[in-house]
């Protein structure tokens, strides 16, 4: 009789290793290799018989297209996020920094879905049933029909929502806790979360029901286990934060029924979370107006503008290399735009410490943000307050020209909401409005830029600047 053979899998990445090492040689992370038998789960076609196939239906491309239902939760906010509500059908998975608060808002969805009359099944793998119930009275949820159960194996989940009436949304908290008979393999391992994904997977679109999956996530903040999961779902959903503010965003990476770009905001209370409809006036609520450094950048997420205020510090350094420090950018773009200011402006930063912050714990993607940046830089480094009443957006190449940027008129229009009569911009920018040239500078350089606040010094002596 053959011995059996047993695989070596990496929990980071999925990686297939004949022996066990102590470094993957996909990912390159250490002690992640877990010994697991080939035999059960997916992919394990070698140890058994292969099974005839069934024909499926074939049909052609032309005929009526129906559109995928919605199911509005009437969060505002996630509603956004998802697109205009959970389809159908579908499988969404939701990550999160542990005590983010993703169980907080699925238990609020899943009390409002409650109120509109949709059957909700609340399925909690990390918390036993009393855990779960004190949660919902303080979230002010106990009063709705959500059925809930505490269980981590997936048959006796499968035949547990399979009972009765089909329900709307199925909540699993979370994929990791899950495990199957038809895997050997401890729970949390890759094995074990790819088969329990695909067969909730599977569930939901025989059916109709939409599923909810949280899922854990690593030190990097990637969802732990094999990233075939997020390939596998219809919809992959980030809940982000900072500890240290009340408010989170809820941002979209991943939508087949919608657009991948949307954010919904919320603010944590100690009655849960509240939607934020204007995120702007919560990121530029405690603004300092007169302090050198400070530049206000109007941005897009998704179809929303939002504007947050850019902090920059330029500091003399004793050192010989100075310290590079961000926070919520990238640093690879703010060690691009202090080599334009080097090259093309003669701001000299190669002395100096450079301190770089997004207000709020904000984090920013988005390039039309470098004029923003490169104006907080050389406020800090001049010791010039900006103005007050003006936005900065457009994206600076390497050149030192500036490049116009999409969806100018969205960005103008909420800053003029919130009380900013100025703003500076790329030149020949493509959807400009008519009739308000007045209220806005074009640049269409780096250069250029500079010198206007360089020069501000001169005309207004009292740190204001003009534009």
């Amino acid at each position: 009789m053959a011995k059996a053979k047993t695989q070596f899998i990496c929990q980071n990445c999925g990686t297939v290793h004949s022996r066990w090492a102590g470094k993957c040689d996909g990912c390159g992370e250490w002690n992640t290799i877990v010994e697991e038998d080939p035999m059960g789960g997916i992919g394990s076609g070698p140890g058994k018989a292969p099974k005839k196939g069934r024909p499926v239906t074939l049909t052609s491309l032309s005929g009526e297209i129906e559109e995928a239902p919605r199911i509005p939760t009437g969060m505002g906010e996630l509603d956004r996020a998802t697109g205009g509500g959970f389809v159908r059908g579908s499988a969404v998975l939701i990550g999160g920094d542990p005590g983010i608060g993703k169980s907080t808002l699925l238990m609020q969805a899943a009390a409002a879905l409650a109120r509109r009359g949709h059957r909700v099944i609340y399925v909690s793998g990390e918390e036993a049933v009393a855990q779960v119930r004190l949660r919902a009275q303080r979230l002010g949820a106990a009063d709705t029909d959500v059925l809930l159960a505490a269980e981590t194996n997936v048959e006796d989940i499968l035949a547990t929502i399979s009972e009765g009436k089909r329900p709307d949304l199925v909540i699993i908290d979370s994929i990791q806790t899950l495990w199957s008979d038809t895997a050997d393999s401890a729970p949390g391992t890759v094995t074990q979360v790819r088969t329990g994904v695909q067969a909730m997977i599977r569930f939901a679109k025989q059916t109709g029901a939409t599923m909810v999956l949280v899922g854990h996530v690593t030190k990097e903040g990637q969802i732990a286990g094999p990233r075939v999961v997020e390939h596998m779902v219809d919809a992959v959903l980030y809940f982000e934060g900072d500890r240290g503010h009340h408010y989170r965003i809820l941002r979209t990476v991943k939508n087949r029924f919608g657009p991948t770009d949307e954010i919904g905001v919320f603010e944590m209370s100690d009655k849960g979370l509240r939607e934020v409809a204007n995120p702007s006036e919560l990121f530029l609520g405690e603004r300092n107006e007169k302090a050198p450094g400070a530049a206000v950048f109007a941005g897009m997420e998704g179809t929303r503008p939002v504007l947050v205020e850019v902090q920059a510090l330029v500091a003399a350094t004793s050192l010989g290399t100075p310290r590079r420090a961000v926070v919520g950018w990238d640093s690879s773009r703010l060690a691009m735009i202090l080599a334009v200011l080097e090259a093309h402006c003669g701001v000299r930063l190669g002395q100096h410490d450079v301190y770089l912050n997004v207000a709020g714990g904000y984090r920013i993607s988005e390039p039309a943000a470098d004029m923003a940046i490169a104006s907080a830089l050389v406020s800090s480094l001049a010791g010039i307050a900006l103005p007050a009443d003006c936005v900065y957006f457009g994206e600076v190449s390497l050149s030192g020209a500036v490049r116009p940027v999409a969806h100018t008129a969205q960005r103008l229009k909420e800053a003029e909401k919130l009380g900013f009569s100025a703003a500076v911009l790329p030149a020949a920018s493509p959807d400009l409005p008519k009739g308000s040239a007045g209220k806005w500078r074009e640049v269409d350089s780096l250069p250029d830029l500079v010198a206007r606040i360089a020069g501000s010094r001169l005309k207004a002596p009292t740190g204001q600047e003009d534009g």
